[in-house]
C-alpha cells in the first residue's frame, strides 16, 4: 500500500499525539460520569477535568478568568454564538474579505435581520490594511471580526492592530482563531480581543467536536443570548438560564471525552511551546515555499514573506483544474490535500480564484522535510502532465 502523506492540518491535524488519545480513552473507561449532575466521585472528576482544560487554555491564551473560556463543538458554534448573542437590527459591523464562512454566513443572515454589514477589501495576498478598516467605522459601528489567518493563503492579518483601532473607537472586537490556536503566539490582553473563537481539533491537537468562546473582560455575560438553553447542573431550583459564566453558554451534557482529549492536547503544546511548534511549520513552509515557485506551471497564493502566513500554501497548476490535480497528487503519491474553495468563497474573490479554487497543502508539526520534498516531487510531476 502507497504510503500517505497528511497534508490537510488546515481541516483537522492529524495524527494526534499518543496522550490525547489516551486521555479520551481513559475518560470513557475511568470516568465516564456527567460533570456537575452528580456528586459522587466520578462526577467530580469529570468537573475536574473540565475546569483543568479551561486553566490550561487561559494559560495558552493568557486569559485571567478560565471560567470565561465557554466550550462549544467547534469555531463555527463559538463565532455563532458571539454574533447572534450580541448584535441586534440597526448594529453596523465590520470584516474582512479573508474570512471563512464560519463568520461570512451567520453575518448574511443577521443583514436578513437588520444589521449593516462592511466587507473591507484585501489585496490579491490576502493582506489586510488596517488604516482602510478604520476609514468604515460609523457611528452605529458595534464590531470588528476578522479571522487570525486565512485558511485559503494563510495569511495573517493584523490582530494586533486592529484591536487597538477597536479598542479607541470603544468596540467589540471578535477574532476567529480556528487556524492559529497553538500555533501562534495569542494574548486576549495585548492584542485587544474581547472575544475570540478557536476549535479543539487543529493546532491544539484535540478531538473533533471541542473548541470554545472566551470573554474578555469587556463582555458582560448578562448582555449576550445564549444560542440554547436548558440543563446546566447549577440553579436547578430555577427554571430561567443562570446568568454566570460559563454555564450561561454552556446548555446540556459536554463532550467529556473530547474535553479530556482537549486538555492532553493543549498540554503537548505548551510543552513544546507554541514559538517552537511554529518555528517548525515555518522551516517546512519555507521548502515548499521555495520548491514550488521553481515548478514550471505552477502559480502560487499568499504573501511572499513567510513571516506574515502560516504554513497553509494555496497554489494551482496550468491546465488543471484544482480537484483535478488533487486527484491525481493522491493517486500517484498518496498526497493527502484538499482542493476547491476550502469553505471561504470571498477569500477565493479576493485572490482571484473564485470559482475553481486552488489545491491548498497544510502542514502540521508531525510533518517531515521529507515527505514535503516528496509532495514537491509529485507536484512537479502532474504539473508536468498538463491537462
Amino acid at each position: 500500500m502507497k504510503k500517505r502523506i497528511y497534508l490537510d492540518h488546515s481541516a483537522t491535524s492529524w495524527p494526534k499525539p499518543p496522550e490525547v488519545k489516551k486521555a479520551v480513552l481513559k475518560f470513557m473507561d475511568k470516568v465516564g460520569a456527567n460533570p456537575g449532575r452528580s456528586g459522587h466521585l466520578l462526577s467530580i472528576e469529570a468537573a475536574r477535568i473540565l475546569y483543568e482544560a479551561r486553566e490550561v487554555l487561559a494559560t495558552c491564551l493568557n486569559m485571567r478568568d478560565p471560567l470565561r473560556i465557554v466550550f462549544t463543538l467547534n469555531a463555527t458554534e463559538a463565532l455563532n454564538l458571539a454574533l447572534r448573542g450580541l448584535l441586534k437590527p440597526g448594529d453596523h459591523v465590520i470584516t474582512s474579505s479573508m474570512e471563512h464562512n464560519s463568520v461570512m454566513r451567520p453575518l448574511r443572515s443577521l443583514v436578513n435581520q437588520g444589521i449593516e454589514l462592511t466587507v473591507v477589501p484585501c489585496s490579491p495576498e490576502g493582506i489586510l490594511d488596517p488604516t482602510g478598516l478604520e476609514r468604515e467605522i460609523r457611528e452605529r459601528t458595534r464590531m470588528v471580526v476578522l479571522n487570525h489567518a486565512s485558511n485559503v493563503t494563510g495569511t495573517l492579518l493584523p490582530v494586533q492592530e486592529v484591536g487597538s483601532i477597536s479598542r479607541k473607537h470603544d468596540l467589540l472586537f471578535v477574532v476567529d482563531a480556528a487556524q492559529t490556536a497553538g500555533v501562534y503566539p495569542i494574548d486576549m490582553e495585548r492584542d485587544r480581543i474581547d472575544l475570540l473563537a478557536f476549535t479543539g481539533h487543529k493546532s491544539l491537537y484535540g478531538p473533533q467536536g471541542t473548541g470554545g468562546l472566551v470573554l474578555g473582560e469587556r463582555v458582560h455575560a448578562q448582555g449576550m443570548v445564549p444560542l440554547k438553553e436548558g440543563g446546566t447542573g447549577s440553579r436547578s431550583e430555577h427554571e430561567q438560564q443562570p446568568e454566570f459564566l460559563p454555564d450561561r453558554f454552556e446548555s446540556g451534557t459536554p463532550n467529556g471525552p473530547g474535553i479530556a482529549g482537549l486538555l492532553a492536547g493543549v498540554r503537548f503544546v505548551l510543552s513544546h511551546g507554541i514559538e517552537q511548534i511554529r518555528d517548525q511549520e515555518l522551516r517546512l513552509t519555507k521548502i515548499l515555499v521555495e520548491g514550488l515557485k521553481a515548478i514550471r506551471g505552477v502559480k502560487l497564493y499568499g504573501p511572499a514573506n513567510l513571516r506574515q502566513r502560516m504554513a497553509t500554501v494555496s497554489f494551482n497548476m496550468t491546465g488543471i483544474s484544482p480537484s483535478e490535480g488533487a486527484l491525481r497528487l493522491e493517486k500517484r503519491s498518496g498526497i493527502l490535500c484538499r482542493p476547491g474553495l476550502h469553505c471561504a468563497p470571498a477569500a477565493h474573490r479576493t485572490i482571484g480564484t473564485f470559482p475553481e479554487g486552488t489545491i491548498r497543502f497544510s502542514l502540521g508539526f508531525f510533518n517531515t522535510e521529507e515527505e514535503v520534498r516528496t509532495a514537491l516531487e509529485a507536484v512537479e510531476e502532474v504539473a508536468a502532465s498538463g491537462s
